[in-house]
């Protein structure tokens, strides 16, 4: 019996922008807690990292992806940007606490592209 082969899971450039500009959030929102609020976040982070190694199609279907208004359409095109340059077919979501994260994936490859509150409209594709 052979085990299966774990996905190599990365984060873009583009997710790590993301993680940065939370970070500044934090900082904005609550200085005094920013730090232990970004901690908790790597933390869920790493949870799910675990997790897609092991299942890469883990997440949920990228929803916005069936929008059809014309912006929905425009933000729709920057993220796929993001997932042909990662040169992965498939996009998905994972729900990790009160942020979702983007990342596209192959059977053997997770790569991050974007990580977004809840509340945000969309993913920043910078």
């Amino acid at each position: 019996m052979t085990l299966p082969v774990n996905a190599r899971v990365e984060a873009a450039p583009n997710f790590l922008k993301n993680m940065e500009a939370a970070h500044q959030f934090f900082i904005v929102q609550d200085a005094d807690s920013a730090a232990e609020r970004l901690r908790k976040l790597k933390a869920e982070l790493r949870e799910m990292i675990a997790v897609l190694s092991w299942s890469p199609a883990g997440g949920q279907p990228a929803r916005f992806l069936a929008g059809r208004s014309v912006q929905a359409r425009l933000r729709v095109e920057a993220v796929q940007q993001l997932a042909q340059q990662a040169s992965l077919p498939h996009l998905r979501e994972y729900v990790v606490g009160r942020h979702i994260v983007l990342y596209a994936h192959s059977e053997i490859e997770v790569v991050l592209l974007a990580i977004k509150h809840q509340r945000q409209l969309t993913y920043s594709a910078e």
